[in-house]
């Protein structure tokens, strides 16, 4: 906020600008010390009312709604207050009364305490994030949406979330009216998935709700991603099919040059050419093994969904298992990417050679398959024999790729004894982002 910059040497502030400055440094104690300071309130109150602002404005216990009930007219001035290019041309005093209802926004959305969180402060937040996004010039609830807002987004979800997780949620989610407020996000699945056995009845219903909204959100994400895929490497070996759509007229037009004849300036074609346009027709084989302790949630939900997307493809058999200290074989479900989250167990340790176990009988080709293991390879001291087993597995000629984590962040956290022998083997562990899996995946089938 530059509003808190230090006066340089000579520089007099004007009276508008020292009272804005008021409101700043209180709301800046107030985010990180929810005690008052007597002088830094008692300024503040002397500002708003000379603004003739109430003083519930100050009240970080009045939500936003509550506030614009009883004074209408300020509706209008939460609008679009902190979009972009606003108050640009306002004056002193004008920027005085932005600072006021800025800070306002700013204290009811960013200080949350810490403690248990009721039902009812989960919605007096919601509502006041949805203030903050339409001061920002968004919807309500647009900015902690997927990939949305101006950097703030996250941040959002990320508040929504520690909220959700200091609360009974099997309360919010018995409750239609606060669970269709809820914001679907990783932190959020990830309570879902690990809570669904005990959730039955409406809670239960709202719980599915909430993992099939978010599995369709990041699975619009990942098909646009996907769909950049080159369409496959043209088969060489098949002959061209002579028909008129394949025809390659430059080619031909360059092989005939011979034939030109001047005088009667015709060119005579008794070769045409055509185009190659058959692709291989074998299918590759994608065999996806998931870690599913807790740690790798965010990778159980985004390998879980890009599966379902490959396996929608015509020339890939898709394959996916996920284990903990357990393995399970989800490949009957994985066109359902919301079906095979159910069926997930999150927690747990890892036990990587179970996993292989039930991955190695499902190698028919291995020239033709490729295995992505997701983990961060933080064994229960059964290092070795996973790795041993990778190792088999990679010189057979299926092509492996250990992935540290699949998020939208990029941040991985892998065990730097298989990161090592992974780099020694030639096959680096991919970094996190999930684009560079995607990128992966589509070099490997075209």
């Amino acid at each position: 906020m530059t509003d808190l910059q230090a006066e340089g040497p000579g520089d007099e502030p004007s009276a508008a600008e020292n009272r804005r400055q008021v409101l700043y440094w209180r709301l800046l104690a107030r985010l990180f010390d929810p005690d008052e300071q007597p002088a830094l309130e008692t300024a503040s109150v002397a500002v708003v009312d000379d603004l003739d602002l109430p003083s519930a404005l100050l009240d970080p216990g009045t939500s936003v709604d509550n506030l614009v009930q009883r004074f209408p007219h300020l509706e209008a001035e939460f609008d679009g207050l902190m979009a972009e290019g606003a108050g640009a041309d306002g004056d002193k005093d004008d920027e005085v009364r932005r600072a006021a209802l800025v800070s306002k926004l700013l204290l009811n959305v960013f200080a949350t305490g810490s403690g248990n969180v009721t039902a009812g402060q989960l919605g007096r937040w919601q509502s006041d994030a949805g203030w903050f996004e339409r001061a920002c010039g968004f919807g309500p609830g647009e900015m902690r949406g997927q990939g949305s807002g101006n950097g703030l987004g996250p941040v959002l979800a990320g508040i929504e979330g520690d909220l959700v997780s200091r609360m009974k949620l099997r309360e919010v989610l018995a409750n239609n009216a606060l669970a269709r407020q809820l914001t679907p996000s990783m932190s959020l699945i990830e309570q879902l998935l690990r809570d669904k056995s005990n959730l039955d009845g409406v809670a239960l219903a709202n719980a599915k709700a909430l993992i099939k909204k978010f599995v369709d959100e990041v699975a619009e994400v990942l098909k646009t991603q996907v769909a950049q895929a080159s369409a496959g490497t043209v088969d060489r070996t098949v002959p061209p099919k002579r028909v008129f759509r394949n025809l390659d007229l430059d080619r031909t037009i360059w092989k005939n040059l011979p034939n030109w004849s001047p005088s009667d300036e015709k060119l005579y074609v008794d070769r045409l050419f055509y185009r190659q346009t058959a692709k291989r027709i074998t299918p590759a084989r994608l065999i996806v093994v998931v870690d599913q302790s807790g740690s790798m949630v965010d990778s159980m939900v985004n390998c879980t969904i890009l599966a379902s997307i490959f396996a929608g493809l015509p020339k890939v058999d898709v394959h996916l298992i996920a284990y903990d200290t357990r393995a399970l074989d989800l490949t009957p479900w994985v066109h359902d990417p919301f079906e095979v989250l159910l069926r997930t167990n999150l927690g747990g340790g890892n036990d990587g050679p179970v996993a292989m176990a039930l991955a190695r009988p499902k190698i028919a080709d291995p020239r033709n398959t490729v295995m992505v293991w997701i983990s961060d390879f933080y064994e229960f001291d059964r290092s070795q024999p996973l790795f041993e087993g990778i190792e088999a597995v990679h010189r057979s000629g299926v092509r492996f790729i250990p992935v540290g984590s699949v998020n939208s962040s990029g941040s991985q956290s892998v065990n730097p004894w298989f990161r090592q022998r992974f780099k020694d083997l030639g096959t680096p562990v991919l970094s996190g982002h999930i684009r560079k899996l995607v990128t992966e995946l589509k070099n490997f089938i075209a």
